[in-house]
């Protein structure tokens, strides 16, 4: 983690913040975070969407990103997410599936059991984008106020949800080819994690279609209306 922040701050031109969300950790991260000088904040174990919530709406950039400890897009990638390299987004999100997209490492049996769900998500709820859960995206600061108050996904479909959301909202969304290798120690477990992640799609589809996503904080961005659109 502490090397690849260390890779971007050098190859970005102007200063940043990193802000580590421990949700009840027991590997030592925030240990190593506080030492490395970054903004710990310690929550109680409720999933990583419930963790990058907690991270967007604390952060205090023009530009916000959810990036994996792993790193497994490289640091220096970053730079196609911003600007001057793209314009005219509220939200870029690294794709894998992409043509100039180059995948390491990553084995035959976790390709399929990605591209199965992706189908899900695009049937259900997202048609139109082919990589949903790479763990690097980037924010304008008011598109993340608007959509993570609003979010209400703790688990690993947030990153369904908060695409599902921008789109609703009427915001620009732009996906980034990346260069991606694959990280063996990879904390989602297909079996384990599957049911509930399938169960969320049906989750937001049921939400965006019964009743709009209000905002849970009063400094969400009030001029942005939720649309019921599936």
């Amino acid at each position: 983690m502490v090397d690849g922040v260390n890779r971007l701050k050098e190859a970005l031109p102007y200063p940043f913040e990193v802000i580590v969300v421990d949700d009840g950790s027991t590997d030592g991260t925030a240990r190593l975070a506080k030492v490395a000088g970054y903004k710990v904040i310690r929550q109680q174990h409720r999933g990583k969407g419930a963790a990058v919530r907690t991270g967007m709406m604390a952060a205090s950039g023009m530009y916000r990103m959810i990036a994996d400890a792993d790193w497994s897009m490289t640091p220096e990638h970053t730079l196609m997410m911003l600007p001057p390299a793209i314009s005219g987004f509220d939200i870029a999100i690294s794709t894998r599936e992409h043509p100039d997209s180059l995948r390491k490492g990553e084995p035959l049996w976790r390709h399929l059991v990605g591209r199965t769900y992706n189908h899900l998500v695009q049937h259900v709820v997202l048609p139109g984008f082919q990589d949903t859960q790479c763990g690097f995206k980037v924010f304008r600061a008011e598109a993340a106020r608007a959509i993570f108050s609003r979010t209400r996904e703790d688990g690993w479909a947030f990153d369904v949800e908060v695409l599902a959301l921008a789109r609703a909202l009427g915001l620009r969304i732009k996906e980034v080819p990346i260069d991606w290798t694959h990280d063996p120690d990879s904390r989602v477990r297909a079996v384990r994690d599957a049911p509930g992640m399938v169960a969320a799609l049906f989750r937001i589809r049921t939400r965006l279609a019964v009743s709009p996503y209000r905002s849970q904080t009063s400094s969400a961005d009030s001029r942005v209306q939720v649309f019921r659109r599936l």
